[in-house]
């Protein structure tokens, strides 16, 4: 086989002084910065290039460089500042309160058996509701304003929480907690010192869902019934074909949306500086 590896031929190769070819990397990450980059600058220049030679028609795909001054525009006018304040702070409150109660649920199911046995099917029958289709539910509840909004947020926050903080406790090996069991350590260190870092990645990694989502349902709520706001502005926009600034519009959503993924990953890279 070519990936064997001779014992007697590696022996022989460093007794000759020759370097062996380390193999316990254990798929190790390596960093490439600029691909990121280069893929985005790719795919504007081939968007820019087919609106130029009349490829796509500038009335429903304009180019990047429309977008861009449809966005130079936005910014000088403030429009855009006005729209994100009022996303970020409904995303805000809204994330806050689902991930607060999700990960309080999931903490329960992962470690109690009956709240377990009675978290998993509610979970189960309540997580595939589209969480939008409830907004209409939610303004009847709590009004036209800023709660109803928060509650959309939250709701659809809070079970994939519940689901990856469960999950994350269920997947912590179970011979670490039963060795510490064994030297009696208390059950609160227990959940200080291993079930909670181990649970940690698979927590994290549930952010970045939660996060997406949360950005998703705030620009639904928004479209609905709000007079500010990306998703008002996107909506706006539409309804007067203004594809340039409806496009813009877009973009800053994946901007803030790449924004969050790298808030998250410097919080990883702090938090699991331990891997």
């Amino acid at each position: 086989m070519p990936d064997s590896v001779n014992p007697t031929a590696a022996s022989t190769a460093s007794s000759q002084g020759q370097p062996v070819r380390f193999r316990g990397g254990g798929f190790t990450v390596r960093r490439h910065p600029w691909a990121a980059l280069a893929a985005f600058a790719v795919l504007i220049a081939v968007w820019e290039g087919a609106s130029r030679l009349g490829l796509a028609s500038p009335l429903f795909l304009p180019p990047p460089s429309a977008v861009g001054r449809a966005l130079a525009g936005m910014v000088a006018d403030g429009s855009l500042w006005l729209n994100l304040e009022a996303s970020l702070a409904r995303i805000a409150v809204g994330w806050v309160l689902g991930t607060a109660g999700g990960m309080l649920v999931g903490f329960a199911m992962g470690i109690f058996s009956t709240t377990r046995a009675v978290g998993v099917p509610l979970v189960s029958a309540f997580f595939p509701i589209p969480k939008i289709a409830l907004l209409p539910l939610f303004i009847l509840w709590f009004g036209i304003g800023e709660p109803s909004k928060f509650a959309t947020i939250g709701f659809g926050v809070f079970f994939p929480t519940v689901i990856a903080t469960y999950s994350a406790i269920d997947s912590v090996p179970r011979n670490l907690i039963r060795m510490a069991q064994s030297f009696g350590l208390p059950w609160r260190s227990i959940l200080r010192s291993i079930v909670l870092p181990g649970a940690l990645p698979g927590i994290l990694a549930g952010f970045r869902i939660t996060a997406s989502i949360a950005l998703i349902l705030v620009v639904a709520a928004e479209m609905i019934g709000a007079e500010y706001g990306i998703g008002a502005f996107v909506l706006t926009a539409g309804n007067l074909m203004l594809t340039d600034t409806l496009l813009a519009g877009v973009l800053v959503l994946s901007l803030l949306g790449l924004a969050i993924g790298i808030v998250l990953s410097q919080l990883e890279r702090r938090l699991l500086n331990w891997r």
